[in-house]
This record gives structure tokens, C-alpha cells and sequence, in this order.
């Protein structure tokens, strides 16, 4: 009898242990906040949306649609953003890539053609208008040194 107890008392403990760690209140844990993100590039514009904005990390190359803070004044300049993506969703994209016409053309494209095709800048092949700019939203700007290419 007295192990039936103890191996009940046990239970009841580990369950109320589990229960606690879980945040077993019923409530739920409050997200934090995404650490702001600092990168150090060019504001230009986007020839295919006139008056967007877009900004071209000079780390690691990738462009980047604006927004949030202002950041008119900086284009053509070389900039330090502060900021990030703030939408946690995921965001799934149709298509194909590179288009089937690319594909099928197999090697007998130029190579320099194709790959600007498969990276989505050569306009009127279908892929280059769905592509879409990761967003960044910025929170702050200030001139950083470098040189930025001058503006098309």
C-alpha cells in the first residue's frame, strides 16, 4: 500500500514539475523582440517601381526593398541601416526558375544572358516582374563612408 502511495505522490510531483516548465498557467510566453539588424551598403532606386527605394548590402550583395525611415536623401550615397524584417510570415513564391524557355534553350544561350535571366534582372522574360525584393524596414540611417556606382 505504502508503494502505491509513493509511486502516486511521485507522479503527481513529476506531472506538477512538467506543468510549471511548460508555463502550464495558461499563459503564453510573450515573443522578444527581433535584435536590430546593421548593414552598411547604397540606397538607390527601383527602375522597375518608380519611386521605391532599394538598398544593396555591400557585404554580401543582396538588395533589399525599403522602408520605414525616410531615406530619400541618401540615394546614390553610401549608408549604415539599423532595422530589419518585421514580418515573421512565410511567404511562398509560384514559378519557375529559371522560365522554361531558358531551360529549354539548355547550353545554347549566351552564358552571361542566362545568367541574368536565372537571377531574375533581365526585364521582359516573364521571371524579373514576379520577382519580388526581400523587405527591410528601417529604423535609422546615417552616411557611412564609401562609394556607391553612379545612379542609371
Amino acid at each position: 500500500m505504502r508503494m502505491h502511495l509513493l509511486a502516486g505522490f511521485l507522479v503527481a510531483v513529476v506531472a506538477a514539475t512538467v506543468a510549471a516548465r511548460a508555463g502550464g498557467d495558461g499563459q503564453k510566453a510573450e515573443p522578444k523582440p527581433a535584435k536590430p539588424i546593421t548593414l552598411v551598403g547604397c540606397v538607390g532606386t527601383d527602375e522597375a517601381k518608380p519611386g521605391q527605394l532599394t538598398f544593396n548590402d555591400a557585404k554580401t550583395g543582396t538588395t533589399y526593398r525599403l522602408s520605414g525611415a525616410d531615406t530619400r536623401e541618401y540615394v546614390g550615397k553610401s549608408v549604415q541601416i539599423v532595422g530589419g524584417s518585421d514580418d515573421k510570415r512565410l511567404k511562398v513564391r509560384a514559378g519557375l526558375n529559371p522560365s522554361p524557355n531558358v531551360a529549354a534553350q539548355a547550353g545554347a544561350m549566351d552564358p552571361t544572358r542566362a545568367a541574368m535571366v536565372a537571377q531574375g534582372s533581365e526585364r521582359g522574360t516573364g521571371s524579373a516582374e514576379a520577382t519580388e525584393l526581400p523587405e527591410f524596414k528601417v529604423k535609422s540611417v546615417k552616411p557611412a563612408s564609401g562609394n556607391c556606382p553612379p545612379a542609371k
